[in-house]
C-alpha cells in the first residue's frame, strides 16, 4: 500500500507562484510515474504533469513553460513548481503515483490552488 500526502497550495494572485510537494511512503519498490492532476471547479480531472524515475517528463499543453516538475527519488518525493499562473489554474491538485509492476494508481487527498484576479 501507498499513501501520497500533498503540500504547497493555497491562495495566489494572477502572475504568482507556487510549488506544490507530495511525499510518497509505503511499498514503493519498482519502477513507477509520479505526477501531478488537477480538476477544476465543475470540470472532469486533468493531466498536469507526469515524471518517471529516470526524469523523463510530460506535461499538458495548458503548463508548458510555466510549470516545472520534479522528483527526490531518495525521499520519494515529487514537486510542481508552478509560475506565471492564471485563474484558470484554479483547482484541486491531486497527486498520483502509477504503478508500473503493479499497475495500480495510487492517490493523494487533494491540496487547493486557486489564483485571483
Amino acid at each position: 500500500q501507498v499513501q501520497l500526502v500533498e503540500s504547497g497550495g493555497g491562495l495566489v494572485l494572477a502572475g504568482g507562484s507556487l510549488r506544490l510537494s507530495c511525499v510518497a511512503s509505503g511499498s514503493i519498490l519498482g519502477p513507477n510515474a509520479m505526477g501531478w492532476y488537477r480538476q477544476p471547479p465543475g470540470k472532469q480531472r486533468e493531466l498536469v504533469a507526469t515524471i518517471i524515475r529516470g526524469g523523463a517528463t510530460n506535461y499538458a499543453d495548458s503548463v508548458k513553460g510555466r510549470y516545472t516538475i520534479s522528483r527526490d527519488n531518495a525521499k520519494n518525493t515529487v514537486y510542481l513548481q508552478m509560475n506565471s499562473l492564471k485563474p484558470e489554474d484554479t483547482a484541486v491538485y491531486y497527486c498520483n503515483l502509477a504503478d508500473f509492476q503493479s499497475r495500480l494508481d495510487y492517490w493523494g487527498q487533494g491540496t487547493q490552488v486557486t489564483v485571483s484576479t
